[in-house]
């Protein structure tokens, strides 16, 4: 029974500058580490072949040092990796994988698919249909060849392409690079494994994307898999198993925080995240100054145990009970600014009044505890 992975969408070299000098090296590191967990993951589970479905790199611009690590990176697997170029990577006359042999950094192991014509690994037992892009975007199907392409009877015939399943997907990607949704049946292929959809897929029994191992998108789609793969024999249908390889889960929620218990919620909600994740987080409705504070600190602790969180505290307004007040001390003069900037939070500028009253509580919760009349 022929096994193999189906991946996709590694894009390395991918650079997330919106994160900011400490976590966007990080997370670009991370699509490297995942990589190497695929490799790790082949050799466990002793599959035929790894196969990779374009946008291996990000862009062909990135540094030689960068394409070295990502060959480095398979060590761990020494049996086939079978790769196509992608969008991100298109197979130029002068590209990427021209000058990554320039280097000499190809494995003997790798196999990449530069050229449409039939791949056959018959010791695998099966034969691999291309559809490699020479350009970014083309808007014929390039994998209307596989229909008309002759393969040993004995031998799976597997096709692998990188484009837009078309009437399936988003409508704003259903023109650049289509890609028959009949594909499998007019070629009678035992399975077609797709990349450029990020998120895992499945279009049909013997069609589907792995979407990217390691996510990079606030999108609930699946993402950071990648496919087992088992066929039987040819005509078999494929037995495909989802896995879970990546490293850093992206969240991305809305909480509205009315009462007391709604906080408590949140509070609990980040600290049961089990592993580090990209969090982004909205926060609309109201708080009083007590809330604050313990939002804040829960705040704080999520910053410290997860690779990024990103907070928005534009529609969350502070309002200050007379409990809150009163402990603050805030009369006369202070009192009269706390009220003010309460009011102003109703105005269009209540972001950097919320800010202030924010700043202000601050301030004379410190000088309190330090024993420094206000």
């Amino acid at each position: 029974m022929p096994r193999f992975l189906h991946t996709a969408d590694w894009q390395i070299g991918r650079q997330y500058d919106r994160f900011g000098p400490e976590d966007g090296p990080a997370l670009t590191q991370a699509r490297l580490t995942t990589v190497e967990r695929i490799a790790a993951l082949g050799a466990e589970l002793a599959v035929d072949a790894v196969l990779v479905a374009g946008d291996i790199f990000d862009a062909q611009t990135i540094s030689d040092r960068t394409v070295r690590r990502l060959f480095m990176a398979l060590q761990a697997f020494n049996g086939p990796w079978i790769m196509l170029p992608g969008n991100h990577d298109a197979a130029l006359a002068e590209s990427i994988w021209t000058r990554a042999r320039r280097l000499n950094a190809v494995p003997d192991n790798v196999h990449l698919l530069l050229t449409p014509e039939v791949s056959l690994f018959a010791e695998q037992g099966f034969a691999v249909l291309p559809a490699p892009l020479t350009q970014r975007h083309t808007f014929n199907d390039l994998t209307e060849w596989f229909d008309h392409a002759s393969t040993p009877p004995e031998l799976l015939r597997i096709g692998i392409a990188h484009g837009s399943v078309q009437g399936i997907l988003a409508e704003d990607i259903d023109s650049p690079n289509p890609i028959d949704p009949q594909r499998a049946e007019r070629a009678r292929l035992d399975y077609l494994a797709l990349g450029d959809w990020h998120g895992c897929r499945q279009i049909s029994n013997r069609i589907w994307y792995s979407g990217t191992p390691e996510q990079d998108r606030f999108k609930s789609n699946g993402a950071g898999q990648l496919m087992d793969v088992r066929i039987d024999a040819p005509g078999a249908e494929p037995q495909v198993t989802p896995i879970a390889i990546g490293e850093f889960p992206w969240l991305q929620w809305q909480r509205r925080l009315s009462v007391a218990s709604d906080l408590d919620a949140l509070i609990e909600e980040l600290d049961s995240i089990e592993r580090s994740s990209v969090i982004n987080l909205t926060l609309e409705g109201e708080l009083d100054l007590a809330g604050e504070q313990r939002l804040q600190t829960a705040l704080g602790r999520a910053q410290a145990q997860h690779r990024v969180l990103e907070y928005h505290l534009a529609e969350l307004r502070l309002i200050p009970t007379d409990e809150d007040i009163a402990a603050l001390q805030a009369d006369g003069y202070l009192g009269e600014v706390v009220n003010q900037l309460r009011d102003l939070q109703q105005a269009d500028d209540h972001d950097t009044a919320r800010e202030a009253l924010g700043i202000l509580s601050s301030l004379l919760r410190e000088r309190h505890a330090g024993g420094t009349p206000a």
